[in-house]
């Protein structure tokens, strides 16, 4: 029996008040971040390893079906607004296409060798790195995909919630968020798409850091794509610069980016940074 299918502590849900189903679904979605916290030294191996195939051209490409393919397109989608990266350097694939990000497709995870045509579409080289996400640990698509990709000399790791999986077995950073039993039986969107959601923005995050998409704690180079963002970096500038709102503002506008806003301001005083 997988962990992931393994029956609920609870039982009689439905005689539950709503009270008693919130407290007791908190209850077992503190487990998470604990679970997570056992494998923080499998991730740094991990991203130990995919920064500087970054910065020698490699991308980093997500892999899965159903609620864990459409956890790794959310986070590789949220990488160029956050960091002002090119689209294509993180990349999330899910069985089905982007149909499936909103609909089930029909038996998509079961198609094995799928995931290695969706990655043959982008191109790939040997700096490129694939995780597959699947909870189960048995997803088709998945294993598919990784152990092709391994095959042709790419990176390859998985974010799975069983332990000792076929999809672990495949990979060479296996990492295992071990959350236990779902409050509803087997329904992985809730404690496994959790802690899969923590270990993503963990690797995500850290590499753009450590490929310098960061400066001190702020996001310098983010897309100004509303005002709320204008606004964030308008007050990123003024605390780098000690320049007025409207100044900063008129700066932020004309070069682009906090980062480009920044430099021009020292640059044009003849100061660096």
């Amino acid at each position: 029996m997988k962990v992931t299918e393994s029956s609920s502590l609870y039982d009689n849900l439905e005689k539950m008040s709503v009270l008693d189903l919130l407290q007791n679904i908190n209850r077992e979605d503190q487990k998470v971040p604990l679970a997570v916290e056992k494998i923080i030294p499998e991730i740094s191996a991990l991203v130990s390893q995919i920064v500087p195939r970054m910065e020698e051209g490699g991308r980093l490409f997500y892999i899965g079906a159903g609620t864990s393919g459409r956890l790794g397109i959310l986070d590789a989608s949220e990488c160029p607004p956050t960091y002002g990266v090119p689209d294509d350097w993180v990349i999330g694939l899910i069985a089905g296409g982007d149909l499936a990000i909103r609909k089930a497709v029909e038996n998509a995870e079961d198609d094995a060798n799928q995931a290695w045509k969706d990655i043959q579409a982008y191109g790939f080289n040997e700096q490129d790195t694939v995780i597959g996400i699947a909870a189960s640990g048995t997803t088709p698509y998945v294993i598919g995909g990784v152990k092709e990709a391994r095959q042709k000399g790419l990176l390859t790791a998985c974010i799975t919630c069983n332990p000792n999986s076929p999809l672990s077995r495949e990979v060479e950073h296996p990492l295992e968020a071990v959350v236990g039993p779902e409050f509803v039986t087997g329904s992985t969107r809730m404690k496994a798409g959790t802690a899969q959601k923590l270990v993503l923005n963990m690797i995500s995050t850290t590499v753009m850091i450590k490929l310098g998409r960061v400066k001190g704690n702020k996001m310098v180079d983010m897309q100004l794509s509303n005002a709320k963002l204008v606004e964030r970096g308008t007050r990123m500038i003024i605390e780098a610069t000690g320049l007025g709102e409207t100044e900063a503002r008129n700066l932020l506008i004309k070069e682009g980016s906090v980062r480009n806003a920044t430099k021009a301001f020292y640059l044009d005083k003849g100061q660096t940074e």
